[in-house]
């Protein structure tokens, strides 16, 4: 899709890789932007600083997201591109509490659906759009310390394939954006050790790479290349793929604890 003269949607859009889609959007030539998120002043703040709209949003509250999606078309008109791309983390495997995984499942899942329920209408009523959801390599590949964070964004993975499914014929594209470490605060999940820091992007970077591929309409959308390998390798042999992550848990359970940052 040309992002010249269109309208954009970002939600955790303060801080990270929301805040650095904002400003590629804007530089690539989007008429308006739209920055949600639940910080007010720091979404008032990129919306400022880019001439953009800022739109206080819950993510996980349907009403907001409605009303998220209703003041962006009364400002704009229209919206083409929608980011969903709030997240939030936590650390822990079946033992985390029953919040870690109602708050993962509700941000990282039904935040989706409710951006889809209440602006694929629209497009579809404007006959194109762009639904763009933010998950992790931890959809595709898991994480060996954070089940509530790699089951949600499995979840939220499969409902943006459901998606293309469903609306690609429709004039809706849709794309996964599934990075493995960004130097964001959510790096380090619950002062674990941060073993994807070696491999860490910038949020600019990543949110270059969401610009070529929404350029070119590709679902899967992975900045950190090696991740199509570690999937393919996943998907050839299950069982030799388990074992590997196994291993890697260990190695990383017997590492010091890192100083990075926490989310």
């Amino acid at each position: 899709m040309e992002i010249a003269g269109r309208v954009v949607v970002v939600t955790g859009a303060a801080g990270g890789i929301g805040r650095s889609l904002c400003r590629h959007f804007r530089d690539a030539g989007a008429r308006g932007i739209v920055v949600a998120d639940l910080d007010r002043a720091g979404a008032e703040a990129v919306a400022a600083e880019l001439g953009g709209l800022a739109v206080p949003t819950d993510v996980t509250s349907e009403a907001q997201v409605q009303a998220l999606v209703e003041a962006a078309t009364q400002a704009f008109g229209r919206i083409d591109i929608y980011c969903s791309n709030a997240g939030i983390a936590f650390s822990g495997g079946e033992e985390a509490p029953d919040e870690a995984w109602n708050q993962s499942w509700r941000v990282h899942v039904l935040a989706h659906v409710y951006a889809a329920r209440h602006v694929l209408p629209r497009m579809v009523e404007q006959g194109e759009g762009y639904f763009l959801g933010t998950v992790s390599a931890a959809g595709l590949l898991n994480h060996v310390l954070a089940a509530p964070y790699a089951a949600t964004k499995a979840a939220g993975l499969s409902f943006l394939e459901w998606l293309a499914v469903a609306y690609g014929d429709r004039g809706i594209h849709v794309s996964a954006l599934c990075p493995q470490g960004v130097r964001t605060r959510m790096l380090g999940i619950e002062g674990d050790q941060n073993f994807l820091l070696a491999g860490a992007l910038e949020p600019d970077q990543v949110a270059g790479c969401v610009i070529e591929a929404v350029s070119h309409e590709r679902f899967l959308i992975l900045p950190h290349p090696e991740v199509e390998e570690y999937f393919l390798r996943k998907a050839s042999d299950y069982d030799r793929w388990l074992r590997g992550m196994r291993r890697l848990r260990e190695k990383v359970l017997d590492q010091p604890t890192g100083e990075g940052e926490s989310s």
